[in-house]
């Protein structure tokens, strides 16, 4: 295929164009982003570390692409007392929030698992929330020796 000098040109505007209107990879998430991400979900409360939420993820994922996350949250899943909601969060990736988790007292537990894509080495962090009002934190550093996020 020829291009002639014309067809580069428009070409190379292109691109630039695209570069200048956003359309470059986002920078990277940051802890206070998660922090303000964390209040907004939490409605303001400060988060009990440890406790009833476990967050299991690998001490060094070799490859971002995949990283495997589980969280459980140890509650009598009743009509009373039960976990409506559990996000888990990034904090080097480019959007905090990875993924939310809906339960009810079907739910019969609150348990779940997913993988999730990892820019670099950052923290991982789950934080529940029940019905009581109560909310849970638990937070994990995972070190990636391969990117998934274009790292």
């Amino acid at each position: 295929m020829n291009l002639t000098r014309r067809q580069m040109l428009r070409a190379s505007v292109g691109v630039a164009a695209a570069g200048v209107f956003g359309f470059a990879l986002p920078a990277a998430a940051t802890p206070e982003a998660t922090a303000e991400s964390i209040k907004k979900f939490t409605g303001g409360a400060d988060p009990v570390s440890g406790g009833n939420l476990t967050l299991t993820a690998p001490e060094i994922a070799e490859n971002g692409n995949t990283v495997p996350v589980e969280i459980a949250v140890d509650s009598p899943m009743t009509d009373d007392d039960y976990v409506e909601s559990v996000v888990i969060y990034a904090e080097g990736n480019p959007n905090p929030d990875v993924v939310v988790f809906h339960f009810t007292p079907m739910s019969g537990a609150a348990v779940a698992k997913t993988r999730m894509r990892l820019a670099k080495t950052q923290n991982v962090v789950a934080v529940a929330k029940t019905s009581t009002g109560q909310v849970f934190m638990d937070k994990k550093e995972v070190k990636v020796t391969i990117g998934g996020c274009g790292g």
